[in-house]
């Protein structure tokens, strides 16, 4: 039996996500993010979904959220103003 090895980005290829549209789970707060000098977030989060636009601000898809919780932790400016899991039935199936 041969075992195929999967990297990170297939790995997360596998996994499913049920997307509450009326109730994100993640919200930050541009105001302090543009504040913070470190950004801590844009290297932190393993699904990559802190971006900086063209004129520096910073934005968030908690659509593909792998709810770890890494982001809220490393936030030290608290410019997550929101963290908490999906409500029942959303958020990450992880398979493999």
């Amino acid at each position: 039996m041969k075992i195929e090895k999967l990297d990170a980005p297939q790995l997360l290829g596998l996994n499913k996500f049920n997307v509450d549209e009326e109730a994100a789970h993640i919200v930050i707060d541009k105001t302090i993010c543009a504040r913070c000098l470190e950004k801590p977030c844009l290297v932190v989060c393993p699904a990559v979904l802190y971006k900086l636009d063209k004129n520096g601000e910073i934005s968030f898809d908690y659509a593909g959220c792998l709810e770890c919780g890494t982001c809220r932790v490393m936030c030290k400016n608290k410019g997550i103003i929101k963290w908490e899991y999906p409500r029942g039935t959303f958020g990450v199936t992880y398979r493999y």
